[in-house]
């Protein structure tokens, strides 16, 4: 097919602020976990499908399946849809003690 671009499951753009790799990342609509570390407005790579560990909302607990948002204020996942951009679902049951504070996700490359 000549007009196909790529796969879409890792895109680059311009990072949004300095991102550590392993850093989720909301760029408009579109959701990614950064490959590497890039300054704000550096091009960065986003994986933006598959399985990974990262930061989540201490003191919430989480069940598999669960719907996941990106709170782009805090900089991590919360089960909390208010205000936030669903980019997933809990793959892993997590506590809601203060101290189980990574989830593990499924990214689900869509908004």
């Amino acid at each position: 097919m000549k007009n196909y671009v790529q796969d879409g499951d890792s895109v680059t753009v311009p990072a949004p602020r300095a991102l550590a790799s392993g850093a989720g990342a909301l760029v408009g609509s579109l959701f990614g976990v950064a490959v590497t570390a890039a300054e704000s407005g550096a091009d960065v790579v986003l994986k933006t499908t598959g399985v990974i560990d990262i930061a989540k909302t201490a003191s919430q607990a989480w069940t598999v399946g669960a719907k996941v948002y990106w709170d782009d204020t805090n900089y991590r996942m919360t089960t909390a849809a208010s205000g936030n951009t669903l980019v997933g679902v809990a793959l892993a049951a997590v506590g809601g003690g203060a101290t189980e504070t990574i989830g593990r996700v499924r990214l689900n490359g869509s908004f």
